[in-house]
């Protein structure tokens, strides 16, 4: 495995910005998650790393050396498409095989057939070794893909979205299954997604998009409980933040504008009365829907609360986050 280092790399697409001085370091053995919304940079970014995009500026460092003259091959990563990247003729066996038939990395035929058994057991597909791909589920297809990187040893593993497509319970097994696997190998793995479950479970470092700029780059705490601006603030959370005036509640510092209120920083009993609209019983905890001065606004009760639509409740912020006119963290 081994550190990646981006040095104000930029891509653009015509008019289009891709991806704008980005400069971030992959630690060796890190679980890097690229977090934001669809046309945020973040396949690109994987593209730039891989060799599949050339660089319109900046540098891809991998382990110690330049890689911007080398080839896809060369720069030895492993990656994974949110489409199943499959040979359709082949069978399960051989489609988690080929990657070690390379002629570059001329693995023998018997840590071939150990590898592709490892790997195999893990994703829970051993009993579709024989298997044609196009005879396989939609997930057992995924499963193979995600293969067919792990039963290699690269410098860094790139994945786009690849849990994506899968089923609720097999999405968290699966991720379970990745960061324990990426845990044991200490591999080098950069995540893309847009599922601030799946950033906040699995990685060590998280890094926010924005319209192809890193806005904001730390451990998933880091950016939950510091976020350096609003849209930030939004990207992780679930239910999101409550974002309001800052004169629904006053009292608010100079330049503040709007506050920050995640759910579970909402203290119950005093301050601005609200009335609740809904409530969610999720078993372990129930979520109030609130209606403040024309402001919806979310928050957490007990399980067994007796709150009913219609009721009125005070609510006040515990710690708010206060952001500018421009969304800009203040305090």
């Amino acid at each position: 495995m081994a550190e990646v280092i981006l040095k104000d790399l930029s891509k653009s697409f015509g008019n289009d910005v891709g991806i704008a001085d980005l400069s971030m370091t992959i630690p060796d053995g890190a679980f890097v998650v690229l977090l934001g919304p669809t046309g945020a940079g973040k396949t690109t970014t994987l593209r730039l790393i891989s060799g599949l995009e050339k660089a319109d500026a900046g540098e891809v460092w991998i382990g110690g050396r330049n890689v911007g003259s080398e080839t896809p091959a060369q720069r030895d990563v492993a990656m994974v498409f949110q489409q199943y990247s499959l040979y359709p003729h082949l069978s399960v066996r051989d489609n988690l095989a080929f990657p070690l038939k390379s002629p570059i990395l001329n693995t023998p035929a018997d840590e071939i057939e150990r590898k592709v058994a490892e790997v195999a057991s893990v994703l829970q597909i051993s009993h579709k070794l024989d298997n044609k791909a196009t005879a396989l589920s939609g997930g057992e297809m995924q499963r193979v893909s995600i293969g067919r990187a792990l039963v290699r040893d690269p410098s860094i593993y790139l994945m786009d979205e690849p849990l994506s497509s899968l089923d609720a319970k097999l999405r968290t097994d699966l991720r379970v299954e990745l960061k324990r696997i990426q845990a044991n190998l200490g591999a080098t793995l950069l995540y893309v997604t847009h599922d601030q479950i799946e950033a906040m479970t699995m990685a060590t470092h998280v890094g926010v998009l924005n319209e192809g700029r890193l806005v904001q780059y730390g451990t998933p705490r880091e950016i939950y409980e510091n976020p350096n601006s609003l849209y930030v603030a939004s990207r992780l959370g679930l239910p999101r933040i409550n974002i309001v005036p800052a004169d629904v509640f006053g009292g608010m510092p100079s330049g503040v504008t709007q506050i920050g209120m995640r759910p579970e920083h909402i203290q119950q009993g005093e301050g601005q009365e609200a009335e609740v609209q809904r409530v969610e019983h999720l078993g372990d905890q129930a979520r109030l829907h609130l209606m403040l001065k024309g402001h919806a606004i979310t928050t957490i009760a007990d399980p067994h609360t007796t709150y009913t639509p219609g009721a009125h409740i005070k609510i006040a912020p515990k710690n708010p986050l206060c952001f500018d006119a421009e969304g800009v963290r203040i305090s």
